[in-house]
């Protein structure tokens, strides 16, 4: 009788233990999969960020190259102005 209960105590304790185990995998499949979650994020996150530079960049060049044609505008206004004087 002895025997039958030790067995059953040392299977009841691999039991316990297989179960904590599979608990552990489990969690660890699920903080795989929330760091795949989150890698993912991130990556479309990265995408999001070089198009919003991109457009910031777009619209830095074309602020740039409309301020050079003003200025340049400007420059044939003033010479236009000095020869009239000179001119006259």
């Amino acid at each position: 009788m002895d025997k039958a209960r030790l067995f059953k105590k040392k299977h009841d304790n691999w039991s316990q233990l297989y179960h904590k185990m599979l608990k552990g995998l489990e969690v660890m499949i699920d903080v795989q999969r929330q760091v795949k979650d989150i890698m993912k994020i991130a990556e479309e996150m990265n995408i999001k960020i070089m198009e919003m530079e991109g457009m910031i960049l777009k619209a830095s060049i074309n602020h740039r190259t409309m301020n050079v044609t003003n200025i340049l505008g400007i420059s044939e206004d003033l010479q236009y102005l000095i020869q009239s004087n000179m001119e006259d």
